[in-house]
């Protein structure tokens, strides 16, 4: 019997076919669109916590400056570090891997006739370790040359490209502004950020070189601190900002005239965001399934008006109430459920297109999407059930005059 009624229901969606189609089509947009994006969305998150991720593990960032300025800030009029404060955090505090100087400068590099502009950093080896950043062609800079300064540099992917091409670099000497450095070293691909920063776009120099030749002072702009696997970065930030108080003295009741950024608060914040904005949007998109739903009973309505007779003919051969209602339900659920099939793979496929386009991974969920088919599913079950009751309580005899 429920196989006969799952027949009469798809033998009248087939026989208006357009209208079914528009019909669904509501449907077929609101799951499409929830899915293409939570897809998205998810896809946006994991690119964030893998580019905080790339920024080095377990890492702290040390900057001069007030907390209130972000981390974006210049640290305004407070005192820069210099390397007495680097060695003392790498000495004191329990728990540090790694803690490395940075200055930066946006400059010029030359090559011949070619020049780029590119981020000049001058740091020393514990830059590398901290950042997770190994080296892939040549090496790393030797203790002798950053304790004297020496002019040597080691260059992003993108420096490279830019300058000599598919050449090889190693012991070729570029320029940045009066200073001629030798290449030794190139370090491994990182990739563009989410927020489209090129983060191979580098020349890295020893501190002592940049300050002497480019800063023209001891100044260090910011340190990162890269903490142990298992201990806690937390814990860590504390003890780093008792002790830079303490060497900045600053009094109890002063306010810090530094700030110190953990990466993975900065990572929970900017997943939570993307979080936030896919729920908005996919809270937004749902309401097509609204709008689908209340489509879907308004031509079963339609249908039941257009159908009167035959439903009379139905009832007074001896079809029971209960047989149209199910007829109808179910012409209302296949319907629902079409619509939820092919805003399934439309939604996946726009998530695919999508993701390709700004470049995040493609990260479908599967609950997503049988929430996405289940709640099609109940739309179809709710906004059918009142035309569906409407069919099964119509009078025999009033349905036969019906013209």
């Amino acid at each position: 019997m429920l196989w006969e009624t799952i027949k009469l229901a798809l033998q009248a969606i087939f026989r208006n076919a357009l209208r079914s189609f528009l019909t669904v089509l509501g449907i077929v947009i609101g799951v499409a669109a929830v899915i293409a994006m939570v897809t998205v969305g998810e896809g946006s998150t994991a690119q964030v916590t893998k580019d905080v991720a790339k920024l080095g593990t377990n890492l702290l960032m040390v900057r001069p400056g007030q907390p209130q300025q972000g981390p974006q800030t210049s640290g305004g009029t407070a005192a820069a570090f210099d390397m007495k404060d680097v060695e003392a955090i790498q000495a004191q505090v329990a728990g540090v891997r790694a803690a490395a100087p940075a200055n930066t400068r946006t400059m010029t590099a030359i090559l011949g006739n070619e020049n780029h502009s590119t981020s000049v950093t001058g740091t020393d080896s514990s830059y590398l370790e901290a950042r997770d950043m190994p080296v892939k062609l040549g090496r790393p800079f030797y203790e002798s040359e950053l304790r004297t300064g020496a002019a040597v540099c080691l260059l992003g992917q993108t420096v490279r490209r830019e300058l000599f091409g598919s050449g090889n670099p190693l012991g070729q000497d570029l320029r940045l502004k009066t200073i001629s450095c030798r290449v030794i070293g190139v370090i491994d691909e990182q990739g563009v950020s989410s927020f489209g920063t090129d983060q191979d776009d580098f020349v890295l120099l020893p501190i002592k070189a940049f300050q002497r030749r480019i800063a023209g002072n001891s100044d260090v702009s910011i340190i990162f601190v890269a903490v142990r696997d298992g201990v806690s970065t937390v814990k860590a930030k504390g003890e780093i900002e008792r002790l830079m108080r303490e060497r900045r003295r600053i009094s109890a009741g002063e306010e810090d005239d530094f700030n110190v950024f953990d990466m993975k608060q900065i990572a929970s914040v900017l997943t939570g965001i993307t979080g936030v904005l896919t729920g908005l949007l996919s809270a937004v998109a749902a309401v097509s399934l609204l709008v689908g739903g209340i489509g879907i009973m308004n031509i079963m309505l339609v249908s039941v008006t257009e159908r009167t007779r035959e439903i009379g003919i139905r009832l007074a051969v001896g079809a029971q109430e209960r047989q149209v209602l199910m007829q109808f339900l179910v012409e209302a659920i296949v319907l629902s459920l079409l619509g939820g099939l092919i805003g399934i793979m439309l939604g996946l496929a726009l998530g695919a297109l999508g993701a390709n386009l700004l470049r995040v991974p493609f990260s479908p969920n599967p609950l997503i999407v049988l929430l996405a088919f289940g709640f099609s599913a109940m739309v179809g079950v709710v906004f059918g059930y009142f035309p569906a009751r409407r069919a099964a309580r119509l009078n025999p005899i009033d349905a036969l005059r019906h013209q």
